[in-house]
């Protein structure tokens, strides 16, 4: 069995995080594609295809990875769309093939099911939404798909089964493909195509495992570390403190150094080389990369730490922070909205979630006493400074400060 995995998109919603493609981003010390092949790997999935984008990133990184399967890669140089970005695989592909996105990190769990739906036909995987307006929606008739409406018009939908994006098809499909012009939803038509002159069944997910936006990472990594972390793993060359406490799943990996009072409540993961200071606390599916410092009497709950990020003193709480950031001392974020409703990102979009903090790009200057506040997004290479209350987004490479004097006598 054969999966063709596409990563080779623009990743523009998934801002500030976006300085390369999302399926790189890091959870337990390797990027989310790896969890997918790991996942499709352990499911049966013998050859795997992967479709980059010019910069090839992706083939850059797994590299450094033995995979103990075969994997190639093709280059789609523009991003013009799944369809186009399928054609690019044709020449490698023989009989049926699984077609997914690089970040499904649990693809694995719906591959047996759907092989055996399948009878050499079309199978997509399908779960239940309750906003079908905004997806691509499964019109369903005798248990056989029907048609795929991309975005059906509200108050007019006659499902509400969407398409997760898992895919299983055949050699076929290319010749329908070839039939329609190439658009921005040519892979939609082509599949409905299909759908009219083939069998084509779905099997229905009680739940997907979306990375649409950047908040997203927090349900796949609760996933991951429900997963893979079962008990405590400690590396012998780290060097736990005495008065330090650790309790539950918790990984620390090499070298990291754990110091006086310390607390790590899990599940959480410590990455090598980490540092958590004096007095602080760590907790509830924390998630620290490589190289992180957590300076004395900080606290981290349930947030995301690439590599090389350092905090001091402070709070920050269902929070992400890209690769290289610093914040002061006495920085906050406030993960809560004050009056307990939905958090909604600017431009509106609507999270589902009542607890979200800050999520800041790459190399991220945050200056002391700074506080963040519920839902803020501030992008790569900017510096915030002290005293600063940031209720905005802002945008990549700002200077963003605000000042308060106090009144001369």
């Amino acid at each position: 069995m054969q999966a063709v995995i596409l990563a080779a998109g623009e990743s523009s919603r998934f801002w500030p995080l976006n300085g390369k493609h999302k399926s790189l981003f890091k959870i337990m010390g390797r990027p989310l594609i790896w969890h997918t092949i790991e996942s499709l790997k352990k499911s049966g999935v013998k050859e795997i295809i992967i479709v980059q984008d010019s910069k090839k990133n992706i083939e850059e990184e797994l590299k450094n990875y033995d995979f103990g399967i075969d994997i190639k890669y093709v280059v789609q140089s523009e991003a013009k769309g799944m369809g186009n970005a399928l054609t690019k695989a044709e020449e490698l592909i023989k009989g049926q093939f699984f077609v997914l996105n690089a970040h499904k990190v649990n693809a694995g769990e719906f591959i047996k099911p759907m092989a055996e739906k399948s009878k050499g036909g079309f199978v997509l995987l399908g779960v239940k939404t309750e906003q079908p307006w905004l997806y691509g929606i499964l019109e369903i008739e005798n248990d056989k798909i029907k048609r795929l409406i991309e975005k059906p018009e509200k108050g007019r939908v006659s499902s509400n089964i969407k398409a997760a994006g898992i895919y299983l098809l055949s050699e076929k499909f290319f010749e329908y493909y070839k039939k329609i012009s190439e658009h921005q939803y040519s892979f939609e038509e082509a599949l409905n195509l299909c759908f009219k002159e083939n069998e084509s069944e779905a099997v229905i997910a009680d739940k997907e495992m979306p990375c649409k936006y950047p908040w997203h990472l927090f349900e796949i990594t609760k996933l991951l570390m429900d997963q893979r972390l079962k008990g405590r793993c400690i590396s012998k060359s780290a060097k736990i403190a005495k008065s330090a406490t650790i309790e539950g799943n918790v990984f620390i990996g090499e070298n990291a150094r754990i110091f006086e009072n310390a607390v790590i409540k899990g599940p959480c993961y410590i990455g090598d080389n980490c540092v958590v200071g004096n007095n602080s606390l760590v907790r509830d599916y924390s998630d620290l990369e490589n190289e992180v410092l957590i300076g004395a009497l900080a606290e981290v709950s349930r947030s995301i730490f690439q590599q090389g990020a350092h905090i001091h003193s402070g709070y920050l709480g269902d929070s992400i922070l890209g690769q290289d950031c610093r914040v002061g001392a006495g920085a906050i974020t406030a993960n809560v909205r004050i009056d307990r409703k939905e958090i909604t990102v600017k431009p509106e979009t609507a999270t589902g979630l009542k607890s979200l903090g800050v999520i800041v790009g790459k190399n991220t200057k945050i200056g002391i006493r700074c506080s963040l506040m519920p839902g803020v997004l501030i992008g790569s290479d900017c510096l915030i400074g002290p005293n600063s209350i940031v209720f905005e987004n802002i945008e990549d490479k700002v200077n963003f400060y605000t000042e308060f004097k106090g009144i001369k006598k």
